[in-house]
């Protein structure tokens, strides 16, 4: 058992982006955003020094919109080290490997600091992984492999401080805003693309127009697109479903409200964790049985075929289309891969959706403590944070639970049809999205009414 100050010496050799000294106004943490966006999308597109062209395995594609990363180019990891650092030391907290206290700020701030460094550490494992598996190709020598493996690693490293700016100085998440980007962009791409192949278009609205032309309806592009938008209906649906709690003023009579608590409360936090650790599980795979040690199970050029491997692989698109149903359904294989990872997807929203809670000072012990302070109370009861803990103790557990596992077997749900941008990829965005509305939205009524902020 290890104490989260042991990692402090470790903290002051890494360097930090000093906080603002007053609070910066909307416009200045809107330029501040933008300039973190521009940063990561040029990232996107240059690619670096000493790659060679080659293929990469199929399930990529899908890790490339969880992780907001583009396969090729200096944004190859994206912002997969911080998700992986995070994914390891919430494991070794919830396993009591590391302990600190959640409500002490100088611990609370040295595990965030240990959360860097651990990203800082995975961006140059992760780059090793990527090189030497072939994911991202290098030119001939020893030193081109060299070359690619910093490049890779330093951009990684200036995501994470771009998370780091937007945190202080922006507005909303650095890493949900690059998940954000990547998915509206491949989104759009999909379903709007005139580029074609072998006579065929890419984006799934000209093929439709396509098929309709020439008198042979596509069924798939038809299918993908509907699947699509209802994903997002239904999304938009679950973001709204919420449990409002009556509470009271203690101080000013008259004065009530309602404490919402969301369906969705622990936001699109355990679907990242649990879609990037399944995938993550591929790409391990690949590297061992490269290796020699085929411990997660079996790949041929990169797609799993057999082993643990190939069952929490994600069944992405065996729906799409009414000839892929008929095959998923008379397939064994396919309806275990389905089965499977439904539940493992499903098990580790949970297990990290209990974590993000706990994390983030959002049970219900924390919560009524804020309560109290802030002089709200639970009408028909006597002030005290026991009562309202009692009674966000019914809640709280409950939504945790469901909305995680809602989350987890939505994205299954989605990533089964077809769905443009996949069903976790919809999922994040969509949340992400409302959650910055939000912000803005309180953002700027703080803007017009200063006391507003004082007063809530």
């Amino acid at each position: 058992m290890v104490h989260v100050r042991v990692f402090k010496p470790l903290l002051g050799f890494l360097p930090e982006i000093a906080p603002p000294v007053e609070k910066p106004a909307l416009n200045e943490r809107l330029k501040w955003t933008g300039f973190a966006l521009l940063i990561f999308a040029i990232m996107s597109v240059v690619k670096p020094l000493g790659i060679a062209t080659g293929s990469q395995a199929a399930f990529l594609q899908n890790l490339q919109l969880i992780t907001a990363s583009s396969i090729g180019t200096l944004a190859t990891l994206g912002i997969g080290p911080i998700v992986m650092a995070s994914i390891i030391l919430q494991l070794l907290v919830g396993a009591g490997f590391i302990q600190f206290n959640q409500q002490n700020p100088e611990e609370r701030q040295i595990f965030q600091g240990t959360q860097k460094l651990g990203a800082v550490v995975f961006a140059f494992v992760e780059a090793i992984i990527y090189t030497m598996s072939g994911f991202v190709p290098s030119a001939p020598g020893a030193f081109s492999v060299f070359i690619l493996i910093l490049q890779l690693a330093f951009a990684a490293i200036v995501l994470i401080y771009l998370d780091e700016l937007i945190g202080k100085y922006g507005i909303g998440s650095g890493v949900g805003l690059f998940i954000a980007a990547g998915v509206s962009f491949n989104i759009i791409w999909g379903a709007f693309s005139w580029i074609s192949q072998e006579g065929v278009f890419i984006g799934q609205v000209p093929l439709l127009f396509q098929s309709l032309l020439g008198g042979d309806l596509e069924g798939s592009a038809l299918l993908i697109l509907l699947s699509t938008i209802a994903v997002f209906l239904v999304v938009v649906f679950a973001e709204s479903m919420k449990i409002e709690i009556p509470i009271t003023f203690g101080q000013q009579r008259g004065m009530s409200g309602k404490y919402p608590l969301k369906f969705f409360y622990v936001s699109n936090m355990p679907v990242i964790f649990a879609a990037a650790l399944l995938a993550n599980v591929q790409l391990w795979g690949i590297f061992l049985q490269s290796a020699g040690l085929p411990i997660l199970g079996t790949f041929v050029q990169n797609q799993p075929t057999g082993g643990l491997a190939y069952y929490l692989s994600n069944p992405f698109g065996y729906l799409s289309s009414p000839e892929n149903i008929v095959t998923t359904l008379s397939s064994m294989d396919r309806l275990m891969n389905i089965g499977v990872y439904a539940l493992f997807m499903i098990i580790f929203c949970i297990i990290f959706g209990k974590f993000w809670v706990e994390m983030q000072g959002l049970g219900p012990k924390q919560v009524a403590s804020q309560m109290q302070g802030l002089g709200w109370q639970i009408p028909g009861f006597r002030r005290d944070p026991r009562v309202i803990e009692k009674v966000l103790e019914k809640y709280i557990p409950m939504v945790t639970v469901l909305g995680s596992a809602a989350v987890g077997l939505l994205a299954v749900i989605a990533d089964l049809t077809g769905a443009l941008g996949t069903g976790t990829g919809i999922l994040l965005t969509v949340g992400i999205l409302y959650r910055l509305y939000e912000e803005l939205a309180s953002q700027q009524a703080f803007e017009l009414m200063p006391a507003l902020r004082g007063i809530l």
